[in-house]
Order: C-alpha cells, then structure tokens, then sequence
C-alpha cells in the first residue's frame, strides 16, 4: 500500500508524520500548480466546485509518482464535500486506475467504521503504536499552527521585507529531509525560533482583518491566491477563522474546554443564523460577530463559486455590516479567478479600512 492524499495548505507535514510513525508508505501530493488544475478541471464535472477539481489533479500527480491508495475525511450534511469521494473514485475508476479510495468519516458518525477504516490503513500495527502516532501528529497538528500564527503576525512587521518568506520557503525546503514526528517537531521547533527572532519595525500598529469561510479555501493557498501573504505585504496582521488545528479539536480531539468555547461562539450568530446548514457557513457567520466583538479592522470571506453553504453565509454578512458599521468583503474563487483583479479589491478593501482607521482615530 502507498497512500496518498488531498493537498491541502501545510496539513501534508502532520499527514506525513502519522504515516512514518506507522512505517506506511506515503506519497505527498506535489504543491498545487496550474498544471493541477488544469488537469482536474478537464476531469471534473463542470459545476463541481474548485475543491473536488483541484483534489483530481492532485490524486493524478500521486499516482504517477506510485501512490496506490487514497485517504480522505468524509461528511455529511447539506455540502457537496461528502461526495467528493464516491465521485472522484468514478471517476478514476472510468479513467482506467485501479485504486482504492478510504473514506474516514469522523467518529461521531460511527466509531467502529472509523476504527475499521483506521485498521486497513495502518494493517496489523498494534494498537498503541497507531494511537502514539495519531498523538503525535495531533501534536504537529497545533505546532505548524503556532508556525504559521507566528509569521502571520510578524509579516506585517518585518523590518526587511520578504523575511518571513524566505524563513517559510526554507523551512519547506528542509521539511523535505524530515522523517518522523521527532525530527519534524524539532523541525518546526527550530523554525519557531527564527521566525520570532525577525526583527520588527518599531510603532507599527497594522490594520487587522479576519479571514473567514469554506475550510479548503482558507487553509490551501494557491487555491486563495495567497491572500494571508497578500495582506501580509500589504501591512495586514491576518487572523484566520478557520484552522486545521481547529478542525481536529472539533472532530477527533476530548478537549471538552475548546468545544464549549466555540459554542459560545457559534452562539454569536443567533440573531442571523442558528443552525448548522452545511460545510463552514454557520461558522462564517459567527465568526464575524466575534471578530467585530473583538475590534478587528474588517473581515473578507473567501469561498469557491458555487458553494451552497457559504453562499448562504454570503447572503447574510450584509447584515451584519450594516447592524455593526463593520467593512466584510466577499471573495469568490474557481478556475477563472484572475490575480491582478483579486489584488486590486484586497488593496482597495485595506485602503478602505486604513482611512477608516485614520478618521475614527
């Protein structure tokens, strides 16, 4: 068996971790391209949303380089996403490959066919093994996190700039020597440090925005077109609504603390929206409230074309500009996003909060 797996942000290096603890072959997914998307549009249902495209493409340059077996989670609910995996096994399967496809729904829709579907993953590894090595990458999970926290933060202080980049570029490039959950969390360990010992201009007081909406176009950056970088440059200090850190507590994790604190949140959106109605859009809307509670500068939501749920969170910011004098920009993504248009409505939008900043200061 060689697994492999959707690219998504930096979740391959936790990924990467949990398998070579388990001594699991494991193909990672090369970063996305044009060429990735471009080859999962061609193979994709049309109004599919950008996701499920950019997964095909990923899953054929994996297989290509020998990967035999892909995972991915599962969902439910009103969102497409719970059918990505039947789909896109039609799909190969009509394509002419072979492979087999484990769909890891979360625990709560059923603890046994999680445990079974862990068991063909990880064969006949003891039980104790697989659960270290799931602690661990839970582990790295929360350490990449506060990795890229940190250089959220200090992008828009940097007193050269491109330095934080040029951190995070290297610290990829020496991920790819990494073997194992030890040699990965000093890894991060190490890059933490270089990342807080950046200097930093002095009486910067930049804008701050929240990043809210559809997880996969949140978390994977060329998908996002590198928005937290954008801002970054721009003199924005990014706090993101959604994080795979987040999603494991949520879904795999006992921490009874942090799931009581995102019901206080969720709770926020009462007066706009009450109820789960699929994918993140319940939490889009929430965190918004919150991050105006907090004093954020504004919010942008980022989402695919065509996506129902946050479509549905689209159609309820409005409000919540108007009921809290609070600037929300919407940004739609799919295969035709331009990078020039996209980059002038983040510096209009960041123009727009400065000279609000600088009235109301």
């Amino acid at each position: 068996m060689v697994v492999t797996f959707p690219h998504m942000g930096k979740m391959y290096i936790p990924v990467k971790a949990l398998f070579d603890d388990l001594g699991v072959k494991v193909v990672i997914p090369p970063p996305i391209s044009k060429k990735t998307l471009e080859t999962g549009t061609r193979l994709s249902p049309e109004m599919a949303c950008l996701p499920l495209k950019i997964n095909m493409g990923n899953y054929l340059e994996s297989i290509a380089r020998g990967a035999d077996t892909i995972v991915l989670s599962g969902s439910c609910g009103p969102c497409r996403f719970g059918y990505y995996g039947v789909v896109q096994k039609e799909i190969l399967r009509d394509l002419g490959y072979d492979i087999d496809v484990v769909i890891i729904d979360t625990p709560q829709l059923g603890i046994r066919a999680f445990m079974e579907k862990i068991r063909k993953i990880t064969g006949n590894q003891p039980w104790f093994k697989v659960l270290k090595a799931f602690s661990n990458a839970s582990d790295i999970v929360a350490l990449v996190d506060e990795l890229l926290d940190a250089s959220l933060m200090k992008r828009p202080r940097e007193m050269v700039p491109g330095e934080t980049d040029r951190v995070m570029q290297q610290f990829e490039s020496d991920f790819a020597e990494a073997v194992g959950s030890s040699e990965i969390k000093a890894l991060i360990g190490k890059y933490m440090e270089k990342i807080r010992s950046i200097r930093e201009k002095a009486g910067v007081s930049p804008l701050r925005i929240g990043l809210v909406g559809e997880i996969y176009t949140l978390i994977e950056p060329f998908v996002n077109l590198n928005v937290e970088r954008k801002l970054g440059r721009l003199g924005v200090e990014v706090h993101r609504g959604i994080t795979i850190n987040e999603w494991v507590k949520q879904h795999l994790s006992l921490d009874f603390s942090y799931k009581r604190k995102q019901k206080r949140i969720l709770k926020k959106a009462e007066p706009y929206l009450n109820l789960c109605v699929g994918g993140h859009a319940w939490q889009t809307v929430a965190s918004t409230v919150n991050y105006s509670d907090e004093g954020l500068d504004g919010v942008i939501q980022v989402m695919p074309f065509g996506c129902m749920p946050e479509i549905v969170a689209e159609s309820i910011l409005p409000s919540i500009a108007s009921d809290r004098s609070f600037p929300i920009m919407t940004l739609t993504v799919d295969e035709l996003t331009g990078e020039a248009g996209y980059m002038t409505r983040l510096e209009a939008f960041v123009d727009l909060l400065s000279q609000k900043k600088g009235i109301l200061a």
